[in-house]
């Protein structure tokens, strides 16, 4: 009956859907082991949510970079960054601004754009990532991690503004009612899934680039960033309806560091490769003159007037949608294959 859609088509949706689900059972089973060793609510939340909403990102640009799609790797990584801050946090910061606390936001926000700064170095000095520079992202993404746990142990804000009577009784029955047995079985389960739904993904996205002669980079840009992205969006939704829209700068915030540092770190390191020269804008590479550029643009309009003023402003959600929207049109329509 659906004989007329291809076959790619179809994997490349359940690549997405495995995904999402792969990460929601991840997530929640890495969430009730911890709560078992009684870690902190919010360690739990900056460590293994973060990285349980990133592990789509990571696996699909592992799976990239071992079967030599550097450019569904590369892509994935800056184009999952400018999809978390022009589309996700932009639509909660149009519909909802909120205020911010500015004192939490300067280590995050310092700490993206100097790896950041390091990230564009290699590709606009070296125009390749070699395997040091994977591995001293990875090396980057431990020393976050441990700067964040040392900071919420000196300062431990905000674990009463999140922990309710009713979520810590509602933790409590779950982490009662559900065995550590299922809860690694589910952890276990549910990277397998993100694993297979990753491999999927890569495959059917790079089988129809080739099959429409779009760039792979490109799909990785727009088509992968965004369904890798869809656990951030679900986060970013969740936070807006619960009236916690700041909440949501802060997991973008995290989710984008975990995109440079964790992200591009495996994939590099699995495999190193070149930057990305399969698509032009106007005669040059159009990853150096479109996407780096674009992804420095969109943090800093998100990130350096919330700072400044301690507030979103809807002048920001509009703007970076714009942005996202100029940037899909510019890929599309004048980025051009070599």
């Amino acid at each position: 009956m659906f004989s007329f859609i291809p076959n790619e088509y179809f994997l490349l949706a359940f690549g997405f859907i495995l995904l999402i689900k792969g990460g929601d059972w991840f997530v929640d089973a890495a969430s009730a082991i911890a709560k078992k060793f009684k870690l902190p609510e919010l360690l739990i939340g900056a460590t293994v949510v973060s990285i349980g909403t990133t592990l789509p990102e990571v696996m699909t640009s592992a799976m990239g970079a071992a079967s030599g799609s550097g450019a569904i790797a590369y892509g994935n990584a800056i184009g999952s960054i400018i999809c978390n801050t022009s589309l996700i946090a932009a639509l909660t910061i149009a519909i909802k601004p909120a205020k911010v606390n500015r004192s939490t936001l300067i280590f995050p926000v310092s700490f993206f754009f100097a790896t950041a700064v390091f990230y564009s170095l290699n590709a606009y000095i070296g125009g390749t990532f070699a395997l040091w520079t994977g591995i001293v992202l990875l090396a980057a993404f431990v020393v976050y991690m441990i700067i964040n746990v040392m900071n919420m142990k000196k300062n431990p804000v905000g674990d009463d503004a999140l922990d309710t009577p009713e979520l810590h009784e509602s933790e409590a029955e779950q982490s009662d009612s559900s065995p550590i047995l299922k809860d690694i079985l589910m952890l276990v389960l549910g990277a397998l899934v993100i694993a297979v739904g990753a491999y999927l993904l890569v495959e059917s996205a790079t089988s129809i680039a080739n099959q429409l002669g779009v760039p792979e980079s490109v799909i990785g840009l727009t088509v992968v960033a965004v369904g890798t992205s869809l656990p951030e969006l679900v986060t970013a939704i969740t936070s807006l309806l619960k009236g916690h829209g700041a909440l949501s700068l802060g997991n973008i915030i995290g989710a984008n560091v975990f995109n440079l540092v964790l992200v591009s770190g495996v994939a590099v390191t699995i495999n190193p490769f070149d930057i990305p020269l399969n698509s032009m804008l106007f005669g040059q590479n159009a990853s150096l003159v479109l996407d780096l550029p674009i992804m420095f643009i969109v943090m800093g309009l998100m990130t350096i007037p919330a700072i400044i003023s301690g507030k979103l402003r809807r002048w920001q959600g509009i703007s970076l949608l714009a942005l996202y929207a100029a940037f899909l049109v510019m890929q599309f329509v004048f980025v051009t294959p070599v």
